[in-house]
Protein backbone atom coordinates (compact mmCIF):
# COMPACT_ATOMS: atom_id res chain seq x y z
CA UNK A 1 0.00 0.00 0.00
CA UNK A 2 1.23 3.72 -0.69
CA UNK A 3 0.42 6.03 1.87
CA UNK A 4 1.98 9.50 0.95
CA UNK A 5 1.23 13.38 0.52
CA UNK A 6 3.37 16.04 -0.11
CA UNK A 7 1.43 19.58 0.64
CA UNK A 8 3.21 23.21 0.09
CA UNK A 9 1.01 26.08 2.08
CA UNK A 10 0.87 28.50 5.34
CA UNK A 11 1.15 27.49 8.72
CA UNK A 12 -1.93 28.60 9.88
CA UNK A 13 -0.72 29.06 13.79
CA UNK A 14 2.76 29.14 16.20
CA UNK A 15 4.08 25.43 16.02
CA UNK A 16 3.84 24.09 19.28
CA UNK A 17 6.35 21.19 20.75
CA UNK A 18 5.47 18.99 22.71
CA UNK A 19 6.92 15.69 24.34
CA UNK A 20 5.52 12.21 24.60
CA UNK A 21 5.03 10.34 28.03
CA UNK A 22 8.35 8.43 26.79
CA UNK A 23 10.51 11.66 26.29
CA UNK A 24 10.06 11.68 22.73
CA UNK A 25 9.63 15.65 20.58
CA UNK A 26 6.05 15.87 19.04
CA UNK A 27 6.01 19.52 17.05
CA UNK A 28 2.44 20.59 15.98
CA UNK A 29 1.26 22.84 13.40
CA UNK A 30 -1.71 23.16 10.87
CA UNK A 31 -1.37 24.36 7.31
CA UNK A 32 -3.49 26.07 4.75
CA UNK A 33 -3.16 24.99 1.48
CA UNK A 34 -5.23 26.69 -1.29
CA UNK A 35 -7.39 24.68 -3.97
CA UNK A 36 -8.07 27.23 -7.20
CA UNK A 37 -11.40 26.43 -8.47
CA UNK A 38 -13.49 28.39 -10.95
CA UNK A 39 -16.79 30.12 -9.66
CA UNK A 40 -18.96 31.22 -12.45
CA UNK A 41 -16.46 33.22 -14.72
CA UNK A 42 -13.82 34.00 -12.14
CA UNK A 43 -11.50 31.98 -10.64
CA UNK A 44 -11.23 31.59 -6.06
CA UNK A 45 -9.15 30.01 -4.14
CA UNK A 46 -10.57 27.98 -1.32
CA UNK A 47 -8.67 27.22 1.40
CA UNK A 48 -8.06 23.70 2.90
CA UNK A 49 -6.36 23.02 6.30
CA UNK A 50 -4.55 20.07 7.55
CA UNK A 51 -3.36 19.19 11.46
CA UNK A 52 0.47 17.75 11.48
CA UNK A 53 2.46 16.21 13.26
CA UNK A 54 6.71 15.60 13.54
CA UNK A 55 8.15 13.37 15.91
CA UNK A 56 11.77 12.84 17.23
CA UNK A 57 15.30 15.40 17.00
CA UNK A 58 13.93 16.54 13.67
CA UNK A 59 10.74 18.19 15.55
CA UNK A 60 12.82 19.80 18.18
CA UNK A 61 15.38 21.50 15.63
CA UNK A 62 12.85 22.58 13.57
CA UNK A 63 10.29 24.13 16.23
CA UNK A 64 12.21 27.88 16.43
CA UNK A 65 12.49 27.93 12.98
CA UNK A 66 8.57 28.25 11.88
CA UNK A 67 6.35 30.54 12.88
CA UNK A 68 2.52 31.21 11.95
CA UNK A 69 2.22 32.74 8.17
CA UNK A 70 5.44 30.99 7.00
CA UNK A 71 5.39 29.17 3.63
CA UNK A 72 6.32 25.62 3.92
CA UNK A 73 6.20 21.98 1.71
CA UNK A 74 5.84 19.14 4.15
CA UNK A 75 6.03 15.30 3.22
CA UNK A 76 4.64 12.82 5.09
CA UNK A 77 1.96 9.83 5.17
CA UNK A 78 -1.63 9.74 6.76
CA UNK A 79 -2.53 8.70 9.59
CA UNK A 80 -6.15 7.98 11.17
CA UNK A 81 -6.60 9.05 14.75
CA UNK A 82 -9.39 8.72 16.98
CA UNK A 83 -9.96 10.05 20.55
CA UNK A 84 -13.01 10.74 23.29
CA UNK A 85 -13.34 13.74 24.75
CA UNK A 86 -14.98 14.70 28.66
CA UNK A 87 -17.91 15.61 27.10
CA UNK A 88 -18.45 12.15 25.73
CA UNK A 89 -19.04 10.39 22.30
CA UNK A 90 -16.35 9.85 19.87
CA UNK A 91 -13.74 12.44 17.42
CA UNK A 92 -11.59 11.50 14.62
CA UNK A 93 -9.59 13.08 12.17
CA UNK A 94 -7.32 12.19 9.71
CA UNK A 95 -3.42 14.01 10.77
CA UNK A 96 -0.17 13.67 8.18
CA UNK A 97 2.66 12.55 9.93
CA UNK A 98 5.28 14.64 8.65
CA UNK A 99 8.51 13.10 7.82
CA UNK A 100 10.31 16.07 5.97
CA UNK A 101 9.10 19.54 6.51
CA UNK A 102 11.17 22.04 4.05
CA UNK A 103 11.51 25.74 4.96
CA UNK A 104 10.22 27.68 1.51
CA UNK A 105 10.48 31.09 3.00
CA UNK A 106 13.22 32.30 6.07
CA UNK A 107 11.26 34.21 8.74
CA UNK A 108 13.07 37.14 7.87
CA UNK A 109 11.34 37.37 4.53
CA UNK A 110 8.13 37.23 5.64
CA UNK A 111 5.99 40.42 5.16
CA UNK A 112 2.80 41.24 7.10
CA UNK A 113 0.96 41.64 3.93
CA UNK A 114 1.52 37.94 2.01
CA UNK A 115 -1.20 36.21 0.90
CA UNK A 116 -2.08 33.87 4.46
CA UNK A 117 -5.36 31.79 3.45
CA UNK A 118 -6.85 32.78 6.68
Amino acid sequence: MINNVCLAGNLTREPELRSTATGTAVLLFGIAVNERVKQGTEWVDRPNFFDCKMFGRHAETLAPMLSKGMKVAVDGRLRYETWEPEDGGKRSKIVVIANEVELMQRREERRQDDDIPF
